[in-house]
């Protein structure tokens, strides 16, 4: 197993960092110079800009719109944007929906969706957790009903990540009560515009309108939105979550954010001394870039796995725990670096202390790393049983 990259790959990485740098606009290179938040309009913006280059969907195939990029090359273009720092393109239609009906859809759920999904002309979100049914996503309850060349949807998603801007959802419905929970649920995808459906967005302990509330009122969906087999929608909802927990290691953001921490450090005072020359504060540095370099080799060994052509396994699991963890362990540590300026959020005045206004925003919000893309406690759950073969608890071996 290589775990280097050939010259050819460091080229192309050497291509990538110098399109980014001229292909960003001062606007947005601003902001990403000081790791700001970036807006929704701001990252549609983005989008677009990639989508004229080809590259903005770097896991696609070229028959639909890809650039056709082997495992190192779509590895190394991501990283490359997480150090970049540019904004974060919404996940839900590109490395989710999409790949889904790329692998599972019909002739014509992709000629409708996937060049819009490309385009940025339609925005996506999820549909998966409910009040009652989080990391146990089997339990959702929200049903689609037959009634004969549509469905009647049912019920509540929550956590959907800015659905205020989506067009599209795509939701785990249940179709079948009289089985067990796994087996009678579909994948649907369903209009946000239509009749019924309700979208209240909420606001975060970090001031971000993130997350919402999103009702479906006897909303009818045709059949044909259907993604897969009717019953059959767990299987799918198993492989679109694996590509989200390798998704969710991050080891390039991580970086960025360890460089951020150091910059914060270095213009913070304590006891007359830039904090990182305090040997105490740069020993906690230096074991979460130590811990950053073991994600990294196993992110390398997922990598060498998928150019052979393995799809993500219960590996991802790690990374995703892992990653999750490191990441917020990076704004742990800026929030300490920053002190009593930590407690300030957005001034009314407009005064940032110490020009980090996202860090405190930031820390709340990456809370919720551990949890979604299936919690934490889930994921060691799958390590146990799946990668050591150990019972679960309450069943023998």
């Amino acid at each position: 197993m290589d775990l280097s990259f050939t010259p050819e790959q460091e080229a192309f990485r050497e291509e990538v960092r110098a399109w980014v740098k001229s292909a960003m606009p001062p606007h947005l290179a601003a902001k990403a110079e000081v790791d700001g938040n970036f807006s929704m309009p701001e990252i549609m913006e983005w989008h677009k800009i990639l989508y004229q280059k080809g590259w903005v969907a770097p896991h696609w195939p070229e028959a639909v719109g890809g650039p056709g990029w082997d495992a190192a090359k779509r590895f190394i273009f991501t990283e490359e944007l997480e150090k970049a720092g540019t904004p974060q393109l919404s996940p839900f239609g590109l490395v989710m929906v999409g790949p889904l009906i790329i692998q599972f859809g019909t002739d014509a759920q992709k000629e409708r969706f996937l060049p819009k999904i490309l385009s940025g002309e339609e925005v996506w979100c999820q549909g998966y957790s409910e009040p009652n049914a989080g990391s146990d996503l089997a339990s959702l309850r929200t049903t689609a009903e037959d009634a004969g060349d549509h469905f009647v949807v049912n019920g509540q998603k929550t956590w959907t990540t800015y659905a205020q801007y989506a067009d599209w959802i795509f939701c785990l419905v249940r179709t079948n009560q009289e089985v067990k929970k796994q087996a009678g649920i579909s994948f649907l995808l369903i209009d946000l515009k239509a009749e019924g459906v309700t979208v209240k967005p909420m606001l975060t302990s970090g001031h971000t309108p993130a997350f919402c509330d999103t009702y479906f009122d006897n909303v009818k969906v045709p059949k044909e939105n259907v993604v897969g087999k009717v019953d059959q929608g767990w299987t799918m909802a198993k492989a679109l979550l694996g590509h989200e927990r390798t998704m969710i290691a991050a080891v390039g953001q991580s970086t960025r954010e360890i460089g951020h921490v150091k910059r914060i450090a270095k213009k913070t005072l304590k006891d007359g001394r830039p904090l990182l020359e305090d040997d105490v504060f740069r020993a906690k540095i230096a074991k979460l870039e130590i811990e950053l370099e073991a994600l990294k080799m196993a992110n390398f060994r997922a990598l060498a796995g998928a150019q052979l052509g393995h799809a993500p396994g219960p590996e991802s699991s790690i990374l995703k725990l892992r990653g999750s963890e490191i990441l917020q362990r990076t704004q742990e540590l800026a929030m300490e670096a920053m002190g009593q300026n930590a407690l300030t959020w957005f001034n009314e005045d407009g005064v940032v202390p110490q020009n980090e206004e996202p860090v405190p925003s930031t820390f709340n919000y990456t809370r919720a790393t551990t949890i979604y893309g299936g919690s934490n406690e889930i994921q060691k759950n799958i390590i146990a049983k799946m990668i050591l073969g150990l019972p679960q608890p309450g069943k023998s071996k």
